[in-house]
């Protein structure tokens, strides 16, 4: 057999080294342009967040760890990444990853309002959706100067809030978001429902209180026109209201089944026993069924309504009191009988 050259031995070293070589670079850019996520998930960086947060929450969710940080360290990530909400596709890259990071390209949160009897119920709820706290959104849901910017005042503020799903960058500031819900309140009031309202000789903020009431009251659409036709009706004849949910308001205590005559003697300007007409603001967020129900009340000469004893969600309506009287009994006989308090 005959012996290798030195030329030969040189140039299969050489080769071998190319190879070498071409192995690491092929390795070098699978880790910074392979696929480093394998399924979709959201990423949730908060304002609090640091970086080696940043670090434990993306792990779990990619590979090629080794080339994101060399990657990140050239881009100085650590100091210049921002907070969101992002989503993680299949397929993507360390690169793409960093530099959306890096950038703030995030993905908008869908925001559900619904439902709340208070401020810092609201405030609660919107802290389960969004990056702010709840003491930072309550601090805008009470601001009398951000309440004036928006073309309102901090006791109204709360009857701008429309129940609707919104989209909205999950690290939107509390300010932004009322900012902006003050603009879909705009939009919500169409040149249909402005003519509506005129028609009951109420002014926006008024039909978003009579509407909490009637919101408070039932919760059948199909009831809520004629239960609003009963309050303008006591409104226009200069009847005090009388509506049970407002006392419960004045109490701060939601949990009453009963309303009974020690309740009626809280003195408060919400408790619409004492106090003719509306109340100084809305007692919850009201339903979009209630809003329309409220534009669009039904005429008729009702002027008392009580639970039906049927307990099916309706109620027996009346015109006279020796009506309602009879009504009110019926129902009263039935709470006794089911024994609730």
């Amino acid at each position: 057999m005959k012996r290798m050259t030195a030329k030969k031995r040189l140039l299969v070293v050489f080769i071998a080294a190319v190879a070498v070589g071409a192995t690491v670079a092929l390795v070098f850019i699978f880790q910074f342009f392979g696929d480093a996520v394998r399924e979709r998930s959201d990423l949730y960086i908060s304002a609090r967040t640091d970086y080696p947060g940043l670090l434990d929450s993306l792990r779990p969710r990619t590979d090629h760890h080794w080339a994101f940080d060399r990657y990140a360290g050239r881009l100085e990530l650590e100091r210049s990444f921002k907070p969101g909400h992002y989503v993680l596709e299949p397929g993507m890259n360390v690169v793409e990853i960093a530099r959306m990071l890096k950038l703030g390209m995030q993905t908008p949160v869908r925001v559900t309002l619904n439902y709340a009897r208070t401020r810092a119920f609201l405030a609660s709820r919107l802290a389960r959706q969004l990056d702010a706290d709840s003491a930072e959104l309550m601090r805008a849901l009470t601001d009398p100067q951000l309440a004036r910017e928006v073309g309102t005042d901090s006791l109204q503020l709360f009857s701008i809030f429309i129940p609707n799903t919104y989209e909205f960058y999950w690290t939107v500031s509390p300010e932004d978001f009322v900012r902006r819900m003050r603009k879909e309140y705009d939009r919500f009031w169409t040149p249909e429902r402005d003519a509506a309202r005129r028609r009951s000789g109420l002014s926006r903020d008024e039909v978003m209180t009579l509407a909490s009431i009637v919101t408070e009251e039932t919760n059948k659409a199909d009831e809520m026109p004629r239960v609003a036709g009963v309050y303008i009706n006591r409104l226009r004849k200069g009847m005090p209201l009388q509506a049970d949910p407002t006392v419960k308001y004045a109490l701060q205590d939601f949990s009453l089944r009963r309303i009974l005559h020690k309740h009626l003697r809280t003195p408060s300007p919400y408790n619409t026993y004492l106090n003719k007409g509306l109340p100084p603001s809305s007692i919850a967020m009201p339903s979009v069924a209630a809003i329309d129900g409220v534009l669009n009340f039904e005429n008729h000469d009702y002027l008392f309504f009580c639970a039906r004893p049927t307990f099916d969600g309706y109620h027996s309506f009346a015109r006279t009191y020796g009506e309602h009287l009879a009504n009110a009994r019926a129902y009263s006989a039935e709470l006794n009988r089911r024994n609730i308090k």
